[in-house]
């Protein structure tokens, strides 16, 4: 009897892990009627290819949003330690990033979605789903690979991240 509840045991705390860290959900402070024209897209970074950029249409196919992504890293060092997702309304330029909860700097796990570190004691574990509801659309950031140069070293060589943005609230979906 005692085998099998730690098997069972065994079982439940390796799938957990499997999993990774649950969702991670915010509201940006944009609070507008604006959606989006929906699509989904992985941004494969490297040090080569370190800067992403993709135009995000609104409903009517207009390009409105631009998603940008940069690398950061010791300063005066071309090393990548994180990199950092950018969305910006091209009608309203004022605001250099609207993936943020709260304006103003803060700790919050909510308020840094947009910031890809692995460093463990980050804000956001890396593989959390980070699911934002920015005016009347989402945004799901997952990061699904990422691989260090060295392998014990902070800096990275390589990572892959997956976008879906949506009119449908993702958390309504799960299983």
């Amino acid at each position: 009897m005692k085998a099998i509840l730690a098997a069972v045991v065994v079982f439940v705390a390796s799938a957990g892990w499997a999993e990774g860290p649950g969702a991670i959900y915010a509201e940006s402070f944009r609070k507008g009627a604006t959606q989006i024209t929906e699509v989904n897209f992985d941004a494969k970074l490297t040090p080569d290819n370190a800067t992403y950029r993709e135009l995000i249409k609104d409903s009517h196919g207009g390009d409105r949003y631009e998603l940008t992504i940069v690398p950061q890293g010791p300063e005066g060092d071309n090393q990548i330690t994180s990199w950092r997702v950018k969305l910006r309304d091209l009608h309203h330029s004022i605001y250099s990033n609207i993936l943020l909860e709260d304006q103003r700097p803060s700790t919050d796990p909510r308020n840094n979605l947009w910031w890809l570190t692995p460093n463990p004691f980050g804000p956001v574990p890396i593989r959390a789903k980070r699911i934002i509801k920015v005016d009347s659309f989402w945004v799901v950031i997952e990061v699904n690979n990422l691989h260090f140069t060295p392998l014990d070293s902070p800096y990275l060589d390589s990572m892959t991240v997956h976008f879906a943005f949506s009119n449908t609230d993702p958390r309504a979906t799960r299983r």
